[in-house]
């Protein structure tokens, strides 16, 4: 089968929890990321998603602007052809990156040609901000062209998203990267809601208002960086950035479970109702992470010790997508309720 068997220490798919959508759509609770930063190849990341998918994944989270859906296509062609995996058993996000926001349908068909597939499951609008930089250039410094957030232009994307579901290329649609006043503008204009908002979240970035007025208006959270993203980019690093594994009610819950904190960061996302996409090309590591949503959870005190937890460090701040000189990268998240006007 390609290179594909279905690992001794597998994970049955069947026990992983999954949530319910407004569409009555159920999606795995889990996920794997597949931002291999810039410290893994793009066939150690394609390699990770065969051997995810081994292990019991179900759920892969891709984008194009990742550059390595062409790789990761071959993976999905090759298992879906041995037949041990079918086509409804899993669950493929996709994202149309910020170049093409004037172009869906083209980003969506080329993403499902590279990742060799008939429809997505899900596809996002990875930011809400029609950035000019292009996937595989360089994005360490504000692009010339970028411009901010109106509401006008978002709608008109928004609307071929909702195309797309009209042609059948995807069957749900969803955000990344809002905030509540963007969110609340997309749900008053909006034909198809969206039913996933994909966001940072983590114990140290737990974003309490955001989260409970998505769940408030049935969008799933999806939530990025679950474990505070060690390997993200040295661009998104900064000394005032935490770190959630190292936190001492991560440490001591992991100590009595007799797990890596990494463990516990997952759990608790799984628990507390988000959809964690861990990234990693270990096996060991994202077995482990499987493994976290079908053991022993984390008791209801330990909930709570993590729910004050919580710091607001937002680790992926966004500073190469603001639109002018003297800004900070708060003018990208609406900080005070409000949008940042142009």
């Amino acid at each position: 089968m390609s290179g594909f068997n279905v690992s001794a220490d597998a994970v049955d798919p069947e026990a992983v929890p999954k949530k319910k959508l407004y569409t009555g759509a159920e999606i795995p609770g889990i996920g794997l990321g597949t931002f291999g930063s810039d410290r893994f190849t793009h066939n150690e990341v394609a390699d990770s998603v065969r051997g995810a998918l081994s292990v019991g994944y179900r759920h892969i989270d891709c984008a194009s602007v990742y550059g390595n859906e062409d790789r990761i296509g071959q993976v999905f062609k090759d298992i879906l052809a041995g037949g041990l995996i079918k086509r409804d058993e899993l669950w493929i996000n996709s994202k149309v990156w910020n170049d093409m926001h004037e172009r869906v349908e083209e980003s969506c068909r080329q993403s499902l040609k590279d990742l060799q597939l008939d429809y997505l499951d899900l596809y996002l609008v990875h930011w809400p901000f029609p950035n000019y930089h292009a996937p595989g250039c360089d994005i360490t410094s504000r692009s010339p062209d970028a411009k901010p957030y109106r509401r006008e232009n978002f709608m008109d994307t928004w609307r071929q998203m909702e195309s797309l579901v009209d042609a059948g290329l995807v069957r749900h649609i969803g955000t990344s990267n809002m905030t509540i006043p963007k969110m609340q503008l997309l749900l008053r204009d909006c034909r198809i809601r969206p039913a996933c908002n994909e966001m940072e979240l983590h114990p140290h970035f737990q974003q309490p208002e955001f989260f409970a007025y998505c769940i408030d208006n049935e969008i799933q959270p999806i939530g990025f960086c679950p474990i505070g993203s060690p390997t993200r980019p040295d661009r998104d690093k900064a000394q005032s950035d935490t770190v959630d594994i190292q936190d001492p009610v991560i440490v001591r819950i992991a100590q009595r479970l007799n797990v890596h904190p990494a463990v516990v960061c997952i759990k608790w996302a799984v628990q507390r109702g988000q959809i964690p996409i861990p990234f990693s090309v270990y096996p060991n590591e994202y077995l482990s992470n499987l493994r976290s949503t079908v053991t022993e959870p984390l008791t209801d005190e330990e909930m709570r010790e993590i729910s004050k937890a919580d710091k607001n460090c937002r680790l992926i701040k966004g500073d190469v997508f603001l639109w002018k000189d003297n800004q900070s990268w708060e003018d990208l998240w609406d900080v005070d309720g409000h949008i940042t006007p142009a």
